[in-house]
This record gives structure tokens, sequence and C-alpha cells, in this order.
């Protein structure tokens, strides 16, 4: 069994819940950002009190297929994060690749039984198999676009955070960081920290030059901040928020 319905050269992304239901995007324009607009499809198909922005780095698939220049041949990258591992026979079938292609991503390590277990409390439901398999820009009245084109009322913040090794520098800015996070945004955010000593190519393809650098992901536009993170009032320009809020 295969899909046939599948653009020539593309991005696709999928995103699986604990339980096995599954939701993915195809994107032959290859300029989207989807994590967000995936969780915020789970979050309305299994009735979620919001967003669950932490599946995207731990339950999480990607392909892209593109065009070499030089040998024009079709060139395939296919990477499945840990947890989501023993669902390379479906990714085969919903993106048209045998799963002994997929590749182990080991950017983000499998997660902690006990951190899942916080979320478990919270999100219930994804724990639960629903037999849901949703593409994205297939559901109905759903507007196909390179950037996705979320509800204004969407409140989230996906963030990345680029440092060098675990110094007592970066645990003091990390603790900072977190607190500011914390007592600042009333909504849901998601914090993906990435050593560049362990990560270069993650650090070379967000074009990092100095650590630690803040990014801003969603909402858009995308900004960073680079430096010193315990200066409050970067931090909210960064954000977009109202200095006065503090």
């Amino acid at each position: 069994m295969s899909n046939p319905d599948l653009p020539f050269t593309y991005k696709g992304l999928a995103l699986f819940t604990p339980g096995g239901d599954l939701v993915y995007c195809i994107d032959p324009t290859k300029q989207g950002h989807w994590h967000v607009q995936l969780c915020t499809t789970l979050q309305k198909a299994l009735d979620l009190p919001e967003a669950p922005l932490f599946l995207t780095d731990s339950f999480s698939a990607t392909i892209d297929c593109w065009i070499d220049r030089g040998t024009q041949e079709l060139k395939i990258a296919a990477e499945v994060k840990p947890n989501v591992w023993q669902y390379r026979p479906i990714l085969g079938i919903v993106f048209n690749l045998p799963f002994d292609r997929w590749q182990l991503d080991t950017t983000t390590p499998h997660s902690e039984d006990w951190i899942l277990e916080d979320y478990r409390q919270q999100f219930p439901q994804l724990w639960e198999h629903h037999n849901l398999v949703l593409r994205l820009d297939q559901l109905p009245a759903f507007q196909y676009a390179a950037t996705p084109d979320l509800p204004s009322t969407l409140s989230c913040y996906v963030l990345r955070l680029f440092v060098s090794g675990q110094t007592n520098a970066t645990i003091h800015a990390l603790e900072h960081l977190h607190r500011f996070l914390e007592q600042t945004l009333h909504c849901p955010y998601t914090l993906r920290i990435i050593d560049v000593q362990q990560h270069p190519e993650l650090a070379e393809e967000d074009h990092i030059t100095a650590t630690p650098t803040l990014i801003k992901i969603w909402p858009p536009p995308v900004r960073r901040l680079v430096g010193d993170l315990e200066q409050t009032d970067r931090l909210f320009r960064l954000l977009d928020l109202d200095f006065s809020i503090q």
C-alpha cells in the first residue's frame, strides 16, 4: 500500500500522539512552518485544553524530497524522533517511502517517562487511541498557504535557544529565562535547547554565530536575541510584549 497523492518534491511533517494517532502535512512549497498548526489540529480534534506543543520535539517525523542541482537526481532525507520510531511502517504509507529509508533523529533524546507523566495528567486524550489519521492540507475548509494561516486568537510561543556546553553561565541564563517565561507568558510555549557543541549542523542551519542565541519561531515575525538573556527589556521586545506588564 502506498500514497500516490504526493507531489514530486516536497517537505512533510508528521506528528503522533503517545496513543498512536497521527496528523501530518505535505508542503510542496517548502516554505511553511507547520508544527504549531499540527498541534492546533490535534487540540480541536481531541478537544484538548490547549495545543500540545510538547509533542513537536519528541513525537514527530520529517521528510524532505528535492532535486540535486548537480546530478538532477531525486534526494530524500527522512528522520524520525525516538518516541515514534515504531511508526515507520505508517510513515512509509503516508509518505510513500519504505520504512527502512527512515533514519533515527538523535537531536532529541527519548522522552523520560516521568516527564511524559506530567503531560499525561493534563492531556489524557493524547494517551488514548482514536484511530485518527489526518492530513492537514486536505481537511475541510483548510486554506493551503506557504505560511500557516493560524487564527489571530491563537496565543502560543515556539522558542529555540542555542547554547555552548553546560557551563555555570548557561545554567544561570536558563534559570533566568525559564523564570521570565513562566512569570510573563500567560499562554502555552515550548522552548527547545540546542547545544551547538553537540549539534553544530543545527547551529549552521539557523546561522548561529554566537551563544547564547534565543530565536522566536512563532508567532511571526521570526526574531532573535544574541547575548545577555537577563536584560528583560530585550526579552520583551523579542516576544512582542508590552514592557509595562512587568
